[in-house]
């Protein structure tokens, strides 16, 4: 599917709303400039809108004050973790829109990362000690060689009749 470019005024605009943070990545989805935390999405533009992932009360909240809506790229598709920034806040780019990304950029950074490269960046678990007094689960038994069938004997060939 080929999707209609991106007005200018937005990208410029798009660009200083990105958050200068270690754990954000910029690239391109489906052609649109986009920012990523732990490989999650969290703000990016798509046709001529600015979308934003949130949390399911932020994104209430969003809803609400901004008179916004759900974002959906194709009708029927909605994407129910991201709404539509509305032109008139982006224009504005006031300290509440720049508040909306930050919740964005947290939401998305709590949430599991999705690639092996995002895993490796991502802080690790400390790793699990079995508790004293608790017996191992018993290993599995290795699984018994499976035998080849054995060939069936060649078809013999008829036997001629003898010549008297």
């Amino acid at each position: 599917m080929k999707w209609t470019p991106a007005p200018d005024w937005l990208i410029a605009a798009f660009d200083p709303l990105v958050p200068d943070d270690p754990r954000v990545e910029r690239r391109k989805m489906f052609g649109y400039p986009c920012a990523f935390a732990c490989d999650n999405m969290f703000i990016g533009l798509h046709r001529d809108n600015l979308v934003m992932r949130l949390g399911e009360a932020d994104r209430e909240r969003f809803l609400a004050e901004e008179k916004s809506e759900i974002f959906s790229p194709f009708p029927g598709r909605l994407m129910r973790e991201y709404v539509v920034v509305p032109h008139a806040l982006i224009r504005k780019r006031t300290a509440t829109l720049e508040e909306w990304i930050g919740r964005s950029l947290e939401y998305a950074a709590s949430l599991p990362a999705r690639s092996k490269k995002a895993k490796a960046a991502a802080p690790k678990a400390a790793a699990k000690k079995p508790q004293a007094g608790i017996a191992k689960p018993a290993a599995k038994p290795a699984a018994k060689p499976v035998k080849p069938a054995k060939k069936a004997p060649a078809p013999s060939a008829p036997r001629r009749a003898k010549k008297s």
